[in-house]
């Protein structure tokens, strides 16, 4: 029969990754009322499943065409039908929470009452649902839960020790991870990159990229058992490029090395992060030798190589850049305006600058937020224009941050504006800003003219609040 439930059923498992089919067959189970329990079908175990495993394939289609919440709104029509879920619902279910961002309050509010449904359907002591929820609560940092849920488990196997690796790393505790790591009976690539991403991710770059060089020697990877992925080297450039230490371009190149001598695919992801290294360590043509060999270039791609043009003296190419990028049919986005407004900036493009700050809202139907906003003020300060970018800074929808009143601020030491300076030095104070930099700034405005008992003031305040200056160094790679 072609609308039985069992037609429907592979009809859903057919099409998981096509929009209008999956809708087409969600419409007839409607219908037909296929999603409805039937209490004549009692008698039959294998026909009283019949919505539940219908369900699932929906719960699991819409999740794979990346709609979230219409994957939790099935659950809950799931509920309100009285169909009962089973150990294969909910950890499509958990990544549906957890691809909201941990902020917002699907995710936050969702993860107990999904738990504590899976408890009460007997799902709970499933290793596929014991890991999903791990790894959710790992996404909320809420490590005690995701740890406590991990302990309950008689054999964690290895998916959920990388979930539980990942839990403590986003938490900082990379102690624990390392212990974890190493009692780890059987490891895998993902393994090992998830510690280089805890590493990443607390800023300790410098140690990411030691443990990158431990993996490459263990013998897990010379005896084939580990091969480095995309996220692996994506991980370790991004410390590369972050890094402060000295030799991180020459590690950065031996990564590079390694990928071509290997002849592993440049994905998307793996050349951005090239370019990004190389922009970011003054190697522009080794930037724009990266990006000019990419078959593939996303808007990230073309974002990392307006500011690698912006940050090494070539605005006015990061701006044809831009200008090429819209040629190619990309469509900038909330980053990219902050990489072309810099690059106004650093160029004095006034106008431009202007032109392209206004087009973000009309013709790109993206908001500015306080990055653009930060980037328009540097652009009016650098070019000497002092009250036009305090005006600037009063139309503002909202209280400007510590990096705007910082551009301005710098504005005011090159341009010796002590007037403007007086103003910003009464925000700065009563703001209780933690900045160092803002206080020297505006420090070295006030001795710049020679306003002595200013800049001698400005220094106790910084002593009184406990506010040290972080010395500078320089470092040759």
């Amino acid at each position: 029969m072609p609308n039985s439930p069992e037609s429907l059923l592979q009809l859903l498992q057919r099409f998981t990754k096509h929009p209008s089919q999956i809708k087409q067959v969600h419409s007839l189970l409607l219908t037909t009322g296929n999603l409805l329990p039937n209490p004549q079908n009692t008698s039959s175990n294998h026909l009283k499943w019949h919505p539940t495993l219908l369900f699932n394939a929906l719960i699991r289609a819409y999740l794979n065409l990346g709609q979230p919440r219409t994957t939790l709104l099935l659950f809950t029509h799931m509920l309100a039908h009285r169909c009962p879920p089973n150990a294969h619902t909910f950890p499509p279910l958990v990544k549906a929470a957890a691809a909201s961002s941990p902020s917002s309050s699907p995710a936050s509010n969702l993860g107990k009452p999904l738990h504590a449904q899976a408890i009460k359907r007997g799902a709970s002591g499933d290793p596929f649902v014991q890991t999903s929820f791990v790894n959710l609560y790992a996404r909320l940092g809420n490590v005690s839960d995701s740890r406590g849920l991990f302990e309950e488990m008689p054999e964690p196997c290895i998916v959920a020790c990388n979930a539980m690796l990942d839990a403590l790393g986003r938490s900082g505790d990379m102690g624990s991870a390392l212990g974890l790591f190493r009692h780890m009976a059987v490891r895998d690539v993902v393994s090992w990159t998830t510690v280089i991403n805890g590493y990443v991710r607390n800023g300790r770059f410098a140690e990411a990229i030691l443990w990158f060089e431990k993996m490459m020697a263990h013998k897990d990877l010379t005896g084939g058992v580990v091969k480095p992925n995309e996220a692996t080297y994506v991980s370790v450039l991004s410390s590369c490029s972050n890094c402060n230490g000295g030799g991180a371009l020459y590690q950065g190149k031996q990564v590079h090395g390694y990928i071509i001598k290997n002849e592993v695919e440049l994905t998307v992801f793996m050349g951005t992060a090239l370019i990004d290294l190389y922009g970011k360590m003054g190697c522009l043509g080794y930037a724009v030798e990266v990006f000019s060999r990419m078959a593939v270039k996303e808007v990230c791609t073309w974002n990392t190589m307006i500011s690698s043009l912006a940050l090494n003296g070539m605005e006015k190419q990061a701006v044809d850049m831009f200008e090429m990028m819209k040629t190619e049919g990309l469509h900038p986005n909330e980053v990219t305006f902050v990489a072309v407004l810099s690059a106004c900036a650093r160029a004095e493009l006034v106008d431009l600058g202007l032109e392209l700050f206004r087009s973000m809202p009309h013709d790109f139907g993206i908001v500015p937020r306080m990055e653009h906003y930060g980037c328009v003020v540097d652009l009016l300060g650098r070019a000497g224009l002092l009250r036009e970018a305090a005006g600037f800074i009063s139309t503002m929808p909202f209280e400007p941050d510590a990096s705007v009143m910082g551009a301005l601020l710098g504005a005011c030491k090159v341009h010796g504006s002590t007037e403007l300076a007086n103003k910003l030095a009464r925000w700065l104070l009563e703001s209780r800003s933690r900045h160092c930099g803002q206080y020297v700034v505006l420090s070295n405005v006030y001795a710049g003219a020679e306003m002595w008992d200013h800049a001698v003031a400005l220094r106790k305040a910084m002593a009184e609040d406990g506010i040290q200056k972080i010395p500078a160094y320089s470092m040759i790679d």
